[in-house]
């Protein structure tokens, strides 16, 4: 099977299955990105299909990977959006490690207070 072609620049374009498949996301989480503008409307052929450009699948790995460090959808946006990526994540990283921080000893405090009631 051929790949649709963007003729003015030779880029081979995929199309939903192959992005998502790739990415290891399902085509609902690429329509759901789209609408959170985390990924740019694609372009559709004459059929309709929608068309992605490849660096898509990088940009999935990206947003997923994120999200399992446990960035939000609303915090992924802002890093896509900046002018500056390296510095909003570097941002994001020290807030997220501060906020761990936090959960890290109010867990503490409940184990000891659990472990009190231990013999």
């Amino acid at each position: 099977m051929s790949l649709p072609h963007n003729k003015a620049e030779e880029i081979p374009f995929l199309r939903s299955g192959e992005v998502a498949s790739s990415s290891a996301v399902n085509v609902q989480t690429l329509r759901y990105y789209e609408r959170r503008g985390l990924l740019a409307p694609p372009d559709r052929n004459s059929s309709g299909h929608r068309l992605y450009p490849p660096h898509t699948v990088t940009l999935l790995r990206m947003i997923k990977g994120a999200q399992h460090l446990g960035l939000s959808l609303d915090e992924i946006a802002s890093v896509i959006a900046s002018d500056d990526a390296s510095a909003s994540i570097e941002s994001l990283a020290k807030r997220r490690v501060v906020e761990i921080d936090a959960q890290i000893a109010e867990l503490r405090g409940t184990r000891y207070a659990l472990a009190s009631y231990i013999r």
